[in-house]
């Protein structure tokens, strides 16, 4: 099915056209665009409870649910939430439809981890979103996440049509910034000991994977 692009909701609907395998269980969290490349699930720790921003349709909130941890996943694709309903519901993985920035300004519970594989935080004003993490984590909790390498030379919001340059203005923004950027940006969020790096592409010539960790403290 095709979906058109009028509207961001609706270029976020477009990646909607099929729902994953549970076989992709077994290779979720592979925080990198290469298959078998990069660290796993241990980067969030021993969570009892997870939340993903921008969740889409990834297996990593049913992944997490299988383990037995309270998971959860926003996004604000309501046809790729209510795919994920439909899959991962008997796993116990819950799945809220909305703006990432609107639902934890809402929330009133906290998560030991909130997470973002290639998700939310790349596509969300880090001034905004990193406080609210911060709020929304419990104790000792942490924040993961992971986005394609900036371009060099470039920092702050990118702009991008959704829907192609001979379609509606349908615009988004992707948050560029270096490793040090980044953990100064989580600093300034009060996050404790960030840790935030460039995991390589399996070729040099080819894009890597920023890749970033901290702490709520």
């Amino acid at each position: 099915m095709a979906y058109p692009t009028s509207t961001v909701t609706e270029y976020w609907d477009r990646y909607a056209s099929g729902v994953n395998a549970e076989s992709d269980l077994e290779a979720a969290f592979g925080w990198t665009q290469w298959d078998g490349r990069g660290p796993g699930c241990e980067l969030l720790g021993d969570p009892g409870s997870a939340l993903e921003l921008g969740c889409g349709r990834r297996v990593e909130v049913a992944a997490l649910a299988r383990a037995g941890i309270k998971a959860e996943g926003v996004d604000v694709s309501p046809v790729q939430v209510e795919q994920s309903r439909e899959r991962w519901r008997p796993l116990g993985a819950s799945f809220h439809q909305g703006d990432v920035i609107a639902f934890l300004e809402a929330a009133e519970q906290r998560w030991d981890a909130i997470y973002s594989v290639w998700g939310a935080v790349w596509f969300s004003d880090p001034r905004v979103l990193l406080p609210l993490v911060r709020e929304r984590l419990a104790p000792g909790g942490r924040l993961v996440f992971s986005h394609a390498e900036p371009v060099p030379g470039s920092s702050g919001p990118q702009g991008m049509y959704g829907g192609g340059f001979r379609g509606r203005r349908v615009w988004l923004h992707q948050w560029a910034a270096t490793p040090e950027e980044w953990e100064e940006l989580l600093q300034a969020a009060g996050f404790v000991g960030p840790r935030v790096w460039v995991e390589p592409a399996p070729q040099p010539d080819h894009v890597g994977t920023l890749i970033g960790v901290a702490h709520q403290g």
